[in-house]
């Protein structure tokens, strides 16, 4: 016993030290520069502009450079490429999660430097892949993205989030309480929460990061649908993970090393047979192979039906 009870104090002790670490290590964090609010943002119309931006999280690893971009209100912009071209860091940038190193960021032409970290995330409205719902009912989880939402405001967003269906099933409705994971909603169902969050909310600018991994067609189907609702006469950025749903977009932009190597319409880079037109076909091809269930060709590719994703247009 006495040698357990060493060995239970030994783990203990090096718990104790890896956690002291992770605290010293954020203490030792330098701290955020205050804001310095020399401008007022009136009400936000979504023309967003990014003017020749760099940024880094290292001094010696260059990762967004000179990026420009100009985005009217009403737009959808879908930003794509492979992972680590620096999609989500431009979604940070945007919303000053981090301070960019040089170059211009502007809302409604008022460079974001210039307005307090907290107006410049007003105006923003998110729904994220990992969605983050808190313990306590479901009208308390929509409400919080208003603050003194009225019931009918509530459910209005729940109708248009397609939620208000499955919340009615349930016994206590809108005053169901969720644990702090949400364990009692399936993942799509969270997804639709964070969505009438949203539409509570009513942003000017929304960034939505696409999330229909992992749930079943049908709920697909609603959080598309949902979103399509939620983007209309609103400027949106998209991260696109399922290059096919991204093809009405006003603009895609297409990212690789922190660049933007091509921009334009759906038809316009297939048309181009450049990164997107790859990127794309490579998705399609591999969708298709596992629907279809062929096997690859002698070179290790499985071929594209004639007239398929390669056609401008599709």
């Amino acid at each position: 016993m006495p040698i357990m009870q060493i060995a239970g104090q030994a783990n203990l002790l090096q718990s104790g030290l890896a956690s002291a670490e992770r605290v010293f290590e954020l203490l030792a964090e330098q701290e955020q520069t205050p804001d310095v609010v020399t401008a007022e943002l009136g009400e936000a119309t979504g023309q967003v502009s990014l003017e020749q931006v760099s940024f880094r999280y290292t001094a010696d690893k260059p990762l967004i450079e000179d990026f420009s971009l100009q985005v009217l209100p009403g737009q959808t912009i879908a930003i794509v490429g492979p992972t680590g071209a620096g999609k989500t860091t431009i979604v940070n940038l945007l919303m000053r999660f981090y301070d960019i190193d040089s170059g211009h960021i502007r809302l409604n032409a008022v460079d974001t430097h210039q307005l307090s970290r907290e107006r410049v995330r007003a105006a923003f409205g998110m729904v994220l892949q990992d969605t983050w719902l808190f313990a306590g009912t479901i009208r308390a989880n929509i409400a919080y993205g208003k603050e003194g939402a009225t019931d009918e405001e509530i459910v209005a967003a729940a109708q248009a989030a397609h939620v208000d269906s499955f919340v009615r099933t349930l016994p206590l409705g809108y005053d169901t309480v969720l644990d702090e994971e949400a364990s009692d909603l399936s993942s799509g169902q969270r997804q639709l929460l964070t969505i009438a969050r949203a539409f509570l909310a009513d942003r000017s600018v929304l960034i939505l990061d696409e999330a229909t991994s992992n749930v079943d067609t049908r709920t697909e189907v609603l959080i598309q649908g949902a979103m399509a609702r939620l983007r209309q006469g609103r400027t949106s950025f998209v991260i696109a993970h399922r290059l096919s749903t991204i093809r009405k977009a006003d603009s895609i932009v297409v990212m690789d090393g922190g660049r933007i190597v091509e921009q334009g319409t759906h038809a316009e880079l297939i048309g181009r047979e450049g990164f997107y037109y790859h990127l794309y076909n490579s998705q399609f091809t591999q969708a298709w192979a596992e629907g279809e269930g062929h096997k690859p060709g002698p070179n290790g590719q499985t071929a594209v039906p004639q007239g398929g994703a390669v056609r401008a247009g599709t």
